[in-house]
């Protein structure tokens, strides 16, 4: 059988980039084909007493059952084959061995290079081994990293049956970076008591606080009449999408704010004399400043209204997942389950709220308590994206121990 190293540089040579604008489940074909045609034989190949493809959702299910009859919890293993929002077209993996320390050269061609100077996080990786990009695309191991060590942990346990398991379950599922895969995960189809999702990025991590989330909508309604007859009559929407994001605390902003900090992040705007479009993000960890900022956002827009004396923007706002602490505080077993197999491996868990989420969040609000634990990889969605072989080779450590009841 193939090592995990190369199984992760085959698969991160597969373009599964979702997409945002589609309206199909997965959101590319891509995904469908790397789900069918590529994870469902792998996990057949491995040994798994029974593998599935639902092709309502786009997610690859895994079971490995039960070794023994002592009781012991089911447990599942969540990862997302999607890759994000940039090129994922004829990635090149490359293994630098015994990393020295050094600038990076990804592409000696194009002179692109990862540098110390911009990520001193390459600092935590001298004398370890790397998997890096050839400069012109991400990697992909956010997640196919996640894949790859639940399929690695998988085949150790089904080679070394003297290692004694309830039952284990895998899902690979799709569109995680379009925050819409988890929307369809069937829980059902899912028996466990609680999941963990590889997904997290440096060795040590294992996050079960996450933000919450919401998405806000401006639409602005302006008045447009030819510049030298405006006066009293034009009302710009390109000023007031300016003075609608005034009317939002200033320091709220992703880039003042760190840890347990909420913002508001405009992400996109487009606009007309007489029409005009914002799109917001609307963060925070705690519930009641979750729903503050909410209100906040909704007030600003019937202030600008006020002002008008009219209706010059209409303002919405839809939750999208919420703070999975919520639920996971009255189900801790799942956090001190992995605190123990870490610690086992000799990791120190590093238990900071995430200032994101994961389908981790979903999911725990549909009934399965699912913390998030760390893959090994970082500089995520770009270029400068490394996986770390010594990390990922931790993170199967730490799986394995999670379900071994002779802990």
């Amino acid at each position: 059988m193939e090592s995990m190293v190369e199984r992760f540089v085959r698969y991160t040579s597969i373009n599964t980039r979702s997409n945002e604008e589609s309206t199909t489940i997965p959101s590319t074909q891509t995904q469908v084909d790397f789900a069918t045609n590529v994870l469902v034989p792998d996990l057949k190949a491995i040994g798994l007493d029974e593998v599935i493809y639902n092709r309502e959702n786009g997610f690859v299910i895994g079971t490995l059952n039960a070794n023994t009859d002592e009781k012991a919890p089911a447990i599942g293993f969540i990862a997302h084959m999607d890759t994000a929002d940039y090129n994922a077209e004829n990635v090149k993996p490359r293994i630098v061995e015994n990393y020295d320390g050094s600038d990076i050269c990804l592409n000696e061609e194009h002179q692109i290079f990862t540098r110390r100077a911009d990520f001193p996080n390459l600092k935590n990786y001298i004398g370890k081994s790397l998997v890096v990009t050839d400069g012109l695309t991400l990697l992909g191991g956010d997640d196919k990293a996640g894949i790859c060590e639940i399929m690695e942990a998988l085949a150790y346990l089904v080679a070394h049956p003297e290692i004694k398991h309830g039952k284990i379950m895998c899902a690979f599922g799709p569109d995680e970076e379009i925050g819409t895969g988890a929307d369809h995960f069937d829980v059902k189809e899912f028996p466990v008591d609680f999941a963990y999702t590889i997904d997290g990025e440096s060795l040590g991590q294992l996050e079960y606080e996450t933000f919450n989330a919401a998405g806000g909508t401006v639409t602005l309604k302006g008045v447009s009449v030819h510049t030298g007859t405006a006066k009293g009559i034009m009302i710009n929407c390109a000023k007031l999408a300016m003075q609608f994001d005034s009317l939002l605390p200033g320091a709220a902003v992703p880039e003042h704010t760190c840890g347990r900090q909420g913002f508001f992040m405009l992400m996109s705007m487009e606009t007309q004399v007489d029409t005009g479009k914002m799109n917001y993000i609307i963060r925070d960890h705690d519930k009641e400043l979750f729903e503050a900022k909410k209100a906040f956002f909704l007030q600003a827009g019937q202030t600008l209204n006020e002002i008008y004396g009219r209706e010059v923007c209409e303002v919405s706002v839809k939750d999208q997942y919420y703070n999975m602490y919520d639920i996971i505080k009255d189900n801790m077993e799942c956090v001190n389950v992995a605190k123990a197999a870490m610690e086992k491996a000799g990791i120190t868990p590093i238990c900071d709220p995430i200032r994101g989420g994961t389908d981790g969040s979903k999911i725990s609000f549909m009934g399965i308590p699912t913390p998030n634990i760390f893959t090994g990889v970082e500089n995520l969605h770009g270029r400068h994206e490394f996986a770390c072989i010594d990390d990922m080779k931790k993170a199967v450590e730490v799986i394995v121990n999670i379900v071994n009841i002779e802990k």
